[in-house]
């Protein structure tokens, strides 16, 4: 157990580094509640969220990693079964079925399904290590990643779907393949892209590929999100505007200012200064996840760690994009920042699990 341990070997700059984060975001969130009494709560909210996720992040991190290896299986199969449970009696937003409405709280089963494929992914490549210069042991891989990702599709979730594939394209780069697999499959993507284009992708999620391309098309209509976040980007300077005085979040120019947008909304009001000290901590938790990754011996703790890393740097990287105009709008939250208690729950889980690698597993010493 992990107080056995004496917290020996807990990485206090990488918790030290989330929780800094998460209270920058509740910090965020009550600034910009202020905007409308029915937001002035939700910060409240993120805060017994963060209770909640610290719990289970102590809990996963006195667990030993190995542990996950053998229930694979069976959390794989309950994420996807939860993902089925939503789309038939999960609560309708906005023409979404996304959540679980359980009283005051709302789960989100793609967020669990994102550990869920962590685990089973790392156990898949561990065990076929050995076959994986064969093509088709790479591909059965990616059967892992598209049930759920489909499932996640039918709910009209895009951002969601693409951290899932981040995370199956992520730990590919890490086991030991054949470098001309990489080209088979960008062939196959870019095969699948097309046909997604024609056939899966909803004429909303398409519209907001033409607003990366051109948001001032139509700056009321599909470029108005884009167009207010780069606004509020800009309008922060070097120091902010200061707490609760951003022009776009107070007056509500800016949409998702507490989720998607959550960036924006910090660099509006604390500046340039703040949006680099986020990125700061954003880049502490990546490295400190690589150290680990290369100091563990065993490769299923190496494949959780890279999952998790891949994890973070996809909604990172699309996150920040897209409140800066770089990529398109596809509803990607930022970890520890955006409201949203089943992300928060999940992330810290997530935390607690690189923590437990850091504490059962065996370093390589030279």
């Amino acid at each position: 157990m992990i107080w056995e341990k004496g917290f020996k070997n807990f990485d206090w700059i990488f918790f030290a580094s989330a929780l800094a984060l998460s209270a920058v975001g509740i910090m965020m969130i009550y600034s910009t509640g202020f905007a409308g009494r029915t937001e002035s709560s939700l910060w409240m909210r993120q805060i017994a969220a963060l209770v909640i996720g610290l719990a289970g992040m102590f809990f996963f991190s006195s667990l030993d990693y190995r542990f996950f290896r053998k229930t694979s299986s069976w959390i794989y199969i309950f994420s996807l079964l939860l993902l089925v449970g939503v789309l038939l009696v999960g609560q309708d937003i906005r023409g979404s079925r996304r959540w679980f409405s359980l009283g005051p709280i709302n789960f989100q089963p793609a967020e669990l399904s994102k550990l869920a494929l962590i685990i089973i992914l790392a156990k898949y490549f561990q065990g076929k290590e050995s076959f994986l210069r064969k093509f088709r042991y790479v591909a059965w891989s990616f059967v892992y990643a598209a049930i759920p990702v489909g499932l996640i599709m039918l709910q009209s979730d895009l951002g969601s779907a693409i951290v899932h594939l981040g995370i199956w394209g992520g730990v590919l780069l890490v086991v030991s393949i054949p470098k001309r697999f990489f080209l088979y499959l960008l062939l196959i993507f870019l095969v699948a892209s097309a046909a997604s284009w024609q056939f899966v992708l909803h004429d909303y999620q398409k519209d907001r590929l033409h607003t990366f391309i051109d948001p001032t098309a139509d700056p009321l209509g599909r470029g108005y999100n884009v167009i207010q976040s780069m606004v509020a980007v800009g309008s922060g300077g070097v120091f902010g505007r200061g707490l609760a005085r951003g022009l776009q979040s107070q007056l509500k120019f800016l949409p998702e200012r507490q989720t998607d947008f959550i960036f924006a909304s910090t660099v509006e009001e604390l500046g340039l200064l703040g949006g680099l000290l986020v990125l700061l901590f954003f880049g502490v938790i990546l490295f400190r996840i690589l150290r680990l990754m290369k100091r563990s011996s065993d490769s299923f703790g190496n494949y959780l760690a890279a999952g998790v890393f891949f994890l973070f740097l996809t909604q990172i990287s699309v996150n920040v994009g897209m409140n800066l105009g770089l990529l398109p709008v596809t509803g990607i939250t930022l970890p520890f920042l955006s409201y949203g208690g089943s992300s928060l729950v999940i992330t810290f889980i997530l935390v607690g699990l690189v923590q437990s690698l850091s504490i059962h597993s065996t370093p390589v010493r030279f």
